[in-house]
């Protein structure tokens, strides 16, 4: 199972964030620092409520097998258990695994792990990505006895189609069709259209109700694959119109996510290169190829981007101190403005372990690489809903290889079937203010940000630092209360060490690098 594991792992080693190139090709602007000074976001952006839930902010990535028992489809409880820290889970999904050859499809595989996270309210994201074989055979460049080829990297489309037209992208808006019409909401489907697997002919699934999301390929942005792998921002709308709809129903009638189940919401790819200007260009796509009765459509509902917090690649770095916060603000802005306020999600952040690699999180003081992994981790997932993100996903649940200093190899939240320390950090957030959301920030350094859930109220406060600094901060609380709760994340459990603090309107607390959490009913 483990060698499964780690195969299925260089797999998309080669394929996603994880090649080691990628980095290298970003520009300037993504590695630039803020002089050691926190992310100062204008007042009036960190004072209106967003409507941002924390639990949407503990999601991850993952494979399926990470669910099962070894070569079967049969669930793992000790696996789901360790799923259970987050509140999402992005699916990374070769194309290949569910058909295997043009026309045959196999999905039943995943109604057991999307039933399951239906069940526990973890939200999937699917990621359909890498291009199947017998579209690979296209290209003359195609080796048979080379499976990690960059050619599984390539567009979606076969050699020599217009990369600029929907109809271009047809095999895979068709996956999206099979998709939605199994796992989405709609029972009323022409069953005729339906390629279910061939033991199940006669009686087909559709309408199971447990997939609300798909999201169509991963990084089309990837320069570092050549341009056979790279799409400009216009010919990701183009495979992105396909995929929505059949580019508004012009393709045929089992073509598109949304013609299968129109309540079902389409992502568009993370991109590599977080630049909301990439997403305005595929509105103004939108503008010029999505057009009906004298109105355009867009063909996505959320948007999408990756961003890791780094020092230029030498080494990561608290997200407070980096662009991080500024960027997710550009696209929030970016999406009320031009694409009607989608949500916008970040699919793939997070901080290595080991000790060598370029995205490491490093030791501060007395506590390790582990215990800062776990700092930024949560103050990530803090920082993402101050800015107005709607969902964070982590990169990754399992490590690639722990060994390997290479960038993202080391990442993983569990490690030997227990959870790291961010993990926990993580899980204990969710547990304590899952259903709270986000108010207004109240000061920028110490950040301190308030949450709220109908009269409960919780204050977070946290140093944006990373030299083990402290300091004193006073919260000035509502008339009359006299008694708070104050929460300490701790390593190795489920639940925070908690405390009962007597108060006289106000509290005085000293505020670390770990964020603190103030409790008032």
């Amino acid at each position: 199972m483990r060698s499964r594991f780690l195969l299925a792992l260089f797999l998309l080693f080669s394929t996603s964030c994880l090649y080691c190139k990628k980095k290298e090709s970003l520009p300037t602007i993504l590695q630039e620092e803020n002089n050691g000074n926190p992310d100062q976001t204008p007042d009036d952006s960190l004072n209106t409520p967003n409507g941002t839930l924390f639990k949407d902010m503990i999601g991850v990535n993952g494979f399926d097998w990470e669910y099962t028992q070894n070569n079967s489809t049969e669930l793992d409880n000790n696996k789901i258990e360790l799923i259970k820290t987050f509140s999402s889970f992005r699916q990374y999904l070769d194309w290949e695994k569910i058909e295997p050859e043009e026309g045959s499809f196999n999905l039943g595989h995943y109604d057991k792990i999307y039933n399951k996270n239906f069940e526990l309210k973890i939200t999937t994201l699917l990621c359909l990505q890498i291009i199947p074989s017998w579209m690979r055979r296209s290209y003359p460049e195609y080796n048979e006895s080379d499976p990690f080829s960059s050619l599984r990297d390539y567009t979606p489309v076969r050699y020599g189609a217009d990369k600029s037209s929907p109809a271009s992208y047809i095999q895979m808006a068709k996956v999206a069709f099979q998709f939605a019409a199994r796992y989405g909401s709609n029972t009323n489907i022409d069953k005729s259209l339906i390629k279910a697997p061939s033991y199940e002919q006669g009686s087909y699934k559709i309408g199971l109700n447990t997939l609300k999301y798909l999201e169509c390929s991963n990084e089309p942005d990837k320069n570092w694959r050549g341009p056979n792998a790279q799409q400009t921002p216009e010919q990701y709308a183009a495979q992105l119109s396909a995929f929505y709809d059949g580019h508004m129903g012009t393709l045929g009638a089992n073509v598109g996510a949304k013609t299968a189940d129109p309540n079902i919401k389409v992502v568009m790819a993370g991109l590599a290169d977080p630049d909301p200007e990439f997403v305005r260009k595929m509105i103004n796509w939108c503008k010029i190829n999505r057009v009906k009765n004298g109105k355009y459509t867009l063909c996505f509902d959320v948007i999408n981007y990756h961003q890791y917090s780094n020092e230029n690649m030498k080494k990561g770095k608290a997200p407070e101190l980096t662009n991080v916060g500024s960027v997710a603000a550009d696209f929030v802005k970016m999406s009320k403005e031009d694409a009607n306020g989608a949500e916008v999600w970040v699919t793939e952040c997070g901080f290595d372990v080991n000790p060598s690699s370029p995205q490491r999180a490093i030791a501060i003081g007395n506590k390790s690489t582990r215990d800062t992994q776990a700092d930024w981790s949560l103050r990530t997932s803090l920082l993402y809903a101050r800015k107005g993100i709607k969902r964070t996903f982590f990169f990754m649940l399992n490590d690639v290889n722990i060994n390997d200093a290479t960038q993202y190899s080391s990442s993983g939240l569990v490690e030997s079937g227990k959870r790291r320390p961010a993990a926990d950090f993580l899980l204990q957030a969710k547990n304590l203010m899952g259903e709270y959301t986000y108010q207004k920030t109240i000061s920028t350094d110490p950040i301190v940000d308030l949450y709220t859930s109908g009269n409960s109220k919780i204050y977070v406060l946290t140093i944006p630092d990373q030299k083990d600094r402290k300091a004193n901060y006073t919260i000035i609380l509502d008339i009359g209360i006299q008694e708070v709760t104050i929460y300490n994340p701790l390593a190795g459990a489920e639940s925070m060490i908690s405390k009962k603090v007597a108060v006289n309107d106000k509290l005085v607390i000293n505020v670390t690098e770990t964020p603190t959490f103030v409790k008032v009913n």
